[in-house]
């Protein structure tokens, strides 16, 4: 519990613009508090009560209960405003809709990072819808004009079924810059 996503942990180590970073699907996040922790404000958006709940204790308990605003939502209605953060994370949830959402809140020089399972990792775990997995080429495929991949890869099946990760950039002067 608590420890940063790699791809938070890379996002953060690049140049960025001002603004919030947008956890979606946090959960008990590591990333969260790692980018709090870089004086960055942070938003994390869960359906857990508990596990918001969790993460603003371990805020507070850091110091950092300031720089992090807890969002108890559905990722299924909820979404985020456009353009408005320099980071989105989500790491833990698949949705298209959701990513669709995702890539629009991230404000011009931001950066979108993403992983999910792909549909080869149904066969390993049945009770894995195929709406909630990748399709080939998938996130990358679904990114709106105005975005760079920095990075994107499959992750060797971990036992729990392969992932695949994705890093983008919104460039400057992009559709839906603000």
């Amino acid at each position: 519990m608590f420890v940063p996503h790699p791809l938070a942990v890379l996002a953060l180590s690049l140049q960025l613009p001002e603004g919030p970073v947008l956890d979606l699907a946090s959960g008990a996040s590591g990333s969260a508090l790692l980018a709090a922790g870089a004086g960055r404000r942070v938003i994390a958006v869960d359906i857990s009560e508990v596990a918001l709940g969790l993460l603003g204790e371990e805020a507070r308990r850091r110091g950092l209960g300031d720089l992090l605003t807890l969002v108890h939502a559905d990722l299924g209605t909820w979404r985020p405003p456009p353009g408005g953060s320099s980071v989105v994370l989500c790491t833990g949830y698949w949705d298209r809709a959701v990513f669709a959402a995702a890539a629009g809140a991230v404000m011009a020089g931001g950066v979108l990072g993403c992983e999910a399972f792909t549909a080869e990792a149904a066969g390993i775990r049945p009770g894995l819808r195929a709406g909630w997995c990748l399709d080939p080429g998938e996130p990358a495929s679904l990114l709106p004009a105005g975005f760079s991949v920095l990075a994107f890869r499959d992750l060797p099946d971990d036992q729990h079924g392969a992932k695949r990760r994705l890093l983008a950039r919104r460039q400057a002067g992009a559709e839906g810059e603000r």
